[in-house]
């Protein structure tokens, strides 16, 4: 077992769970850092920012949860051990 297609549809969700938290995390965080540019460089953040930073770290948690929830799921430790080395 090499990809995420040889995996368990259990192990395949974890996966994707994972990829899914890793995108919003990203999105949150360029997010997250263009807003912190516009402030260095004398700008105030607008309100729809802040709201769309709110919604991208609510989006993130979500994923997270559903990440922990999906791992949690996974007894098989060869399988375990495939989704460390494709996550990392």
């Amino acid at each position: 077992m090499q990809s995420a297609n040889d995996l368990s549809e259990t192990a395949q969700i974890a996966y994707r769970a994972f990829v899914d938290m890793r995108r919003s995390k990203n999105a949150h965080f360029t997010l997250l850092q263009a807003i912190e540019n516009a402030r260095e460089a004398g700008e105030v953040p607008s309100p729809a920012d802040s709201r769309e930073l709110e919604k991208r770290l609510a989006e993130h948690d979500r994923n997270v949860l559903v990440f922990t929830t999906a791992m949690a799921a996974v007894t098989d430790e060869a399988e375990m051990q495939v989704l460390v080395r494709l996550m990392s």
